[in-house]
Formats: C-alpha cells, structure tokens, sequence
C-alpha cells in the first residue's frame, strides 16, 4: 500500500514549535509500506520554528493576528498536487492542525479548544477523493486489526 503522511508523525522536526509529532506505531506500521512524507506549511513557505496558526474564518492567522494563509492555501494546493501524481491509497495526517486536521482543528482563540472541521490541506484532499485518517484514527485501526 502507498500511504502519504504528515512527517511529522514520522519525526521530522517540522512542527511550528520546531520539533516533532513521533508516532511509534505508525511509524512501526508504515515500515511495510510505500510512504510519501508531507508538510505542507513547509512546503508552503512557512519557517520552523514558527508561530503558531490557526483558523479563524477559514483563514489561517498566527497567533500574533498576522495572515500567513496564502502559505497554507500553497501548501495545501502541493500536497493536493502531490497526491494527484503519487495517488496513495491512503493520507494519513496530524491531528488537529491548521493544515492537517481531518475532523478537528483548534478554534482560532488560542486556548486550545477544539471545534470540528478540517484543515486546509486535510479539506483539499478530502474533496478530490482522496481516503484521509488523522493518526489517532490510524491509531484506534491498528490496534481494532483493521489496518494492515
């Protein structure tokens, strides 16, 4: 199986605090498959370390009030390219992030609360068809025997 991935779930230092979202297990599971690692907001034009951003409106702000949303809507736009020419069978992405969220993300207040909805690039994916997990439901796969 092909599967693209948020690479921070694979450890690469990319996240906006600049380090990383290891996932032992998936990481673990991935080693029987063809992967193809992902960040969009670096991707996008986004430094790491960075601060953090959020959706307020469907526009990605940081936490300072400063759009970076043509960053995400780029990162979004290459990952979807991505996809298109890799056609994984499978995406699985960070959790809760602006960009990578599949049925979460954080509210835009900064607090931590979360709302549902999805992130730019998860959104992008998920309407040109492509299958898309975030990894806490990869996780809940792997451990029901449902994902192999």
């Amino acid at each position: 199986m092909k599967i693209m991935v948020s690479a921070c779930l694979m450890g690469r230092r990319c996240k906006y605090n600049g380090g990383h979202n290891f996932h032992a297990a998936l990481a673990d599971f991935l080693t029987h498959h063809e992967v193809i690692e992902i960040c969009p907001e670096v991707t996008g034009g986004l430094p790491t370390p960075r601060l953090p951003a959020e959706l307020i409106d469907g526009i990605a702000l940081r936490s300072d009030g400063v759009s970076v949303d043509d960053k995400y809507e780029r990162g979004a736009q290459a990952a979807l390219e991505q996809a298109l020419r890799e056609q994984p069978d499978l995406i699985i992405l960070q959790p809760r992030s602006p960009s990578c969220g599949v049925t979460s993300i954080y509210d835009g207040s900064f607090s931590g609360t979360l709302i549902a909805g999805a992130g730019k690039t998860a959104q992008l994916l998920l309407d040109h068809g492509f299958q898309v997990i975030d990894a806490d439901e990869c996780a809940r796969l792997l451990r029901s025997g449902k994902l192999s």
